[in-house]
């Protein structure tokens, strides 16, 4: 792939997009404009991108041609630092932009906690991290939909599966699979030690129904009365609905809704995603090795982050980055952790199409 290329040929990109766009049959299609709008869309950010990047590179070689200058230098000198760490920045978020997209990274998620090792600590720690994503959906501006869950006593998360609805969900979220770690004094323990627990998220691009085809006589249908959110409340008919998919084995629940058919189509939601993730999976055979390492037993030792109370730190193991402002993140800000680890992936993939000539 050559980026100077594909950069300079971007004005005539926009131009025939708009032009395509603007067209009566195209106008009337909304998918194709949906498309097209946001093929649009990246490309404009793409070339504004290139243009600031190119203006800073100008203003720095400016500065530094004035550097030795008895009255420019010192000005010069100031400001070069900063002028240097918001190229690098943009540098960095135009390699991003730059990478191979991910054909799902549109889509919708349904977003999947699970309490792992440690006992009632890894259930009150999963109830953090279904805070925390909701928190942070709501900053997204996206919505979301419980669909099924578990819970302890103490407000614990045991398992919850939830529905996120957004543009670009998926793409931001998807770095989110894997096993979770937590290290902090239990509010069930008396003598003050830190314990280790831990608990799992897996993240799947919501499917539709032309992406997986399930054959009826593959489910297996029970229904059962259901509780609410924390044993809230108690059908007095069989709403829940347990859906297994004898081929795979797989087993969905969703019990939300006072209709049955409501919670039954949850459930289908909820299926045809695993089934996609699969799909998808097979289709990558790396990628699918990575996650099933990462979301496999939500052992301890299978992490790819670290939140720790008592240094106020959040440690992401994959790149690695640390920060040590823990409440932030547990309060939705995670952009601090997820734009560099998308940055960084997205550095990987640039590298490897630049390098396989593609």
């Amino acid at each position: 792939m050559n980026i100077d290329a594909l950069l300079a040929g971007l004005p005539a990109k926009i131009a025939y997009l708009e032009t395509e766009m603007s067209r009566p049959e195209v106008a009337s299609d909304h998918e194709k404009i949906k498309v097209l709008a946001r093929e649009h869309r990246r490309a404009r950010e793409l070339m504004d991108l290139d243009g600031e990047i190119s203006r800073l590179r100008r203003e720095i070689g400016e500065m530094q041609a004035v550097r030795d200058d008895p009255e420019l230098g010192g000005l010069a000198q100031a400001e070069l630092p900063q002028l240097g760490e918001r190229l690098a920045h943009l540098e960095r978020k135009l390699k991003t932009m730059l990478a191979p997209e991910d054909p799902a990274d549109s889509r919708n998620v349904v977003l999947e906690i699970r309490a792992g090792t440690g006992g009632e600590e890894a259930a009150l720690f999963g109830a953090d991290l279904y805070k925390m994503y909701t928190r942070y959906i709501e900053r997204s501006g996206w919505k979301h939909q419980f669909i099924n869950g578990h819970f302890s006593d103490l407000g614990g998360v045991r398992e919850v599966t939830l529905g996120i609805t957004g543009d670009g969900a998926y793409g931001r979220l998807k770095l989110e699979s894997g096993v979770h770690r937590v290290q902090r004094v239990p509010v069930t323990e008396a003598s003050g030690r830190i314990h280790t627990s831990a608990a799992t998220v897996a993240v799947l691009p919501e499917a539709e129904e032309i992406d997986v085809e399930i054959a009826p006589e593959d489910l297996k249908t029970d229904t059962y009365r259901a509780s609410g959110a924390g044993g809230q409340h108690i059908n007095k008919t069989e709403s829940a609905v347990r859906i297994t998919h004898l081929p795979t084995g797989l087993v969905v629940t969703c019990q939300d809704e006072r209709s049955q058919l409501k919670n039954k189509m949850q459930a289908m939601k909820v299926l045809r995603s695993k089934l996609f993730q699969m799909k998808l999976e097979a289709e990558a055979a790396k990628r699918s090795a990575q996650r099933r390492q990462q979301v496999s037993t939500g052992d301890r030792s299978a992490k790819i982050r670290t939140y720790n109370f008592p240094q106020n730190r959040v440690t992401d193991h994959r790149v690695p980055i640390t920060i040590y402002n823990l409440e932030v993140i547990l309060e939705g800000g995670l952009d601090q952790l997820l734009e560099p680890l998308a940055e960084y992936f997205a550095a990987e993939r640039l590298a490897e199409m630049v390098g396989g000539g593609d």
